[in-house]
């Protein structure tokens, strides 16, 4: 799995990430992940939300370790969108400052020293975008 993971060039972060995920799911079961079927890996899933409660985008990491290692490294050929399901996170919405706060932010902001042109700053950062 190492050296799938080295040909395909991912992050070392990525790597260890998936290697401790699927070092727990062996551990959990007992067994090599090569003696561990789809089965396996639902019920695992099922623990990993209902017992240790991880959260969505936790169980996904440990889903796309569990995808890699059994497409890729071991080449079971599994309908992996039905067998190895990816939990849905859901959508956050981006925190959206009210006009009272943009004005008491750009308040604070005068005590540093500008530019002769006071629409410098903004000017030059609203370009960027």
């Amino acid at each position: 799995m190492m050296e799938d993971m080295q040909i395909r060039n991912l992050c070392a972060n990525t790597q260890e990430s998936y290697l401790r995920q699927v070092s727990l799911f062996a551990r959990h079961f007992h067994k090599s992940p090569e003696l561990l079927d789809q089965e396996d890996v639902r019920s695992y899933q099922v623990y990993l939300v209902n017992e240790k409660q991880l959260a969505p985008k936790s169980v996904q990491v440990a889903v796309a370790s569990l995808r890699f290692l059994y497409r890729t490294t071991l080449g079971r050929d599994w309908d992996f969108e039905r067998d190895i399901p990816c939990p849905n996170v859901p959508k956050q919405l981006p925190v959206v400052l009210s006009s009272e706060e943009v004005l008491h932010f750009l308040g604070c902001v005068e005590s540093l020293k500008l530019p002769h042109d006071p629409d410098h700053l903004l000017c030059g950062r609203t370009a960027d975008l």
